[in-house]
């Protein structure tokens, strides 16, 4: 790897993040919506199976039809992003490919063969196979999709917190030496779980904007109505899941990755009794170092939250920018290094794999060999810091993590209440449905003549037009949290093991910034047309039976 290093063109760093970055935004696009599509559709197919009417099979097979478009795409995305592994980060597939690749083989064997399996039952298999077996499909498929969404949650959660492995000297690589350490770490877990109920809010927006579309055009008023009361549900649920997994995934950052946190806080100097930034100017231009002189002309903050958010304790310590660059005591007595000892050890560690491998090679005092692989074990932890030339290099781009993560939080503070308002106006949930439609009066925002009536099919066009609104802003959200997840860890491909200078593959940048332009109109293709085939399908409508 040290030889490689000194041949690879610095800038396809910059090419192959890019372009890993593209194919991994155009992919979510189309993942979350499967997701959350698969439990509406689940859930009217659910209603049919009970109730045998075909009010429900109908608007099943709508949603499922949506479900299908969206489907394809994701597959067809989410192949690429695998291949750019093996073509633009081989050192990393080298270095680490023995444990990246086991979640991600088991997706392949085990999640992508259950929902193309039960996919094509879903879609084909309406009056030729048993409702029971037929519903029983439609949830496999959504259930494939989520097993699948969960392999690559846990080989995205080993990428920020490694466990379950070891490096083996001989061979250059690390080998896992617990697969379930791996696979039920509880980075992944609370990862898992956040991702999948975000999903949720965006399968559930989307078929809420759907719906209100065909209120607003006065069609198809019973499946709106309907689908809206189950978005709704759905939607405010997994709202409130997201809140609550998004607070575990919080910890957990705190304890494994704070200067993520630090950057996702623009807080360059911590303490206890920490809040967390409501709003604030944040300097794109601050050295690290400098910016407890430069002082934010606006912030405002919510008293003490940021150390509830990461010790459960409005008391507790959180570490800056500073203090993780120079290193700190906690109240406690634990005394972390700083990044300029970190580094020496990791160039101890690098040095000792270096002389090792020469020795074995040559065959020399096995008690020298002894010697350099227990130098090499001892400073191990620290081995991708060997690789940093100056300390500021491991803090992130403090502004882009700073808005992702106020966006990302924002709106999901706004969907809890949409989806809440929402609730009460479908189910019309009695006095509280009539008491917020009547306020609503009062406000100007809905007719006085429809205080009373409690019927969601008769509200002002541009009620209808903040669901449609909402798709793009879902999606924002979302592919914010993404941005925060992924440039918060930076410079890390592997969190303090291997940085992305030393990930990439040994090839020109000018070859992957060719591959970046064509995924670049490919992607922006297929996105054009899953769009404009669901519009199509949206302005048909269902088809009634």
């Amino acid at each position: 790897m040290n030889d490689l290093l000194l041949n690879i063109d610095a800038g396809s760093v910059n090419w192959a993040r890019a372009q890993f970055a593209l194919t991994a935004i155009y992919h979510w696009l189309f993942v979350p919506l499967t997701l959350g599509l698969a439990v509406i559709m689940g859930i009217c197919e659910t209603y049919w199976y009970r109730t045998r009417d075909t009010f429900w099979r109908d608007t099943a097979q709508f949603w499922q039809k949506l479900f299908g478009i969206n489907f394809a795409m994701g597959v067809a995305t989410g192949i690429i992003l695998e291949f750019e592994f093996g073509t633009n980060w081989s050192n990393y597939s080298w270095f680490v490919g023995d444990i990246f690749g086991a979640p991600l083989a088991i997706e392949g064997i085990v999640a992508f063969f259950m929902e193309s399996t039960f996919v094509a039952v879903m879609y084909f298999g309406w009056k030729k196979v048993s409702p029971g077996f037929h519903l029983a499909s439609t949830w496999l498929t959504g259930l494939g999709a989520t097993i699948s969404a969960w392999w690559i949650l846990v080989a995205n959660a080993w990428m920020q917190h490694p466990v379950g492995c070891a490096f083996n000297p001989d061979t250059m690589r690390n080998e896992m030496v617990s697969f379930l350490d791996v696979a039920l770490s509880p980075f992944a877990i609370g990862k898992f779980c956040h991702t999948v109920t975000s999903a949720w809010i965006i399968g559930a927006v989307f078929v809420m904007a759907v719906s209100c579309w065909y209120l607003m055009k006065h069609r198809e008023i019973r499946l709106a109505k309907e689908s809206i009361k189950i978005a709704s549900v759905v939607g405010l649920t997994a709202s409130l899941l997201a809140g609550l997994t998004g607070h575990i995934s919080g910890q957990q950052v705190a304890k494994y990755q704070p200067m993520k946190l630090a950057a996702m806080e623009a807080l360059y100097d911590g303490g206890t009794d920490q809040g967390l930034t409501v709003v604030a100017w944040v300097n794109p231009f601050s050295q690290p170092d400098y910016q407890a002189s430069r002082p934010a002309p606006l912030k405002i903050d919510m008293p003490y939250a940021l150390s509830i958010m990461a010790t459960d304790d409005p008391h507790g310590y959180v570490p800056g920018i500073n203090d993780l660059l120079n290193g700190y005591t906690t109240p406690d007595g634990h005394t972390e290094l700083s990044v300029d000892e970190k580094i020496a050890r990791g160039k101890k560690a690098v040095a000792a794999l270096s002389e090792y491998r020469k020795a074995k090679k040559a065959g020399t005092d096995p008690a020298l060999i002894d010697k350099l692989q227990a130098t090499l074990q001892e400073n191990m932890p620290y081995f991708g810091y060997g690789y940093v030339k100056d300390k500021h290099d491991i803090v992130p781009y403090v502004p882009i993590n700073f808005w992702a993560f106020r966006i990302m939080v924002g709106m999901g503070c706004l969907f809890i209440l949409y989806f809440a308002v929402m609730v009460v106006m479908s189910y019309k949930i009695p006095f509280v449905s009539i008491a917020t439609r009547r306020l609503l009066a009062t406000l100007g925002i809905i007719p006085e003549t429809e205080a009373d009536s409690g019927d969601i099919a008769h509200l002002p066009a541009w009620h209808y037009w903040i669901a449609i609104i909402l798709v793009p802003l879902a999606y924002i959200a979302s592919e914010s949290g993404w941005l925060v997840a992924e440039f918060g860890r930076q410079p890390w491909t592997i969190q303090d093991m291997l940085p992305t200078w030393v990930a990439v593959s040994d090839i020109n940048s000018s070859a992957v910034a060719l591959t970046f332009f064509i995924f670049l109109i490919l992607f922006t293709l297929m996105l054009a047309v899953e769009i404009s085939i669901l519009l199509k399908q949206i302005k048909k409508g269902p088809e009634y039976t």
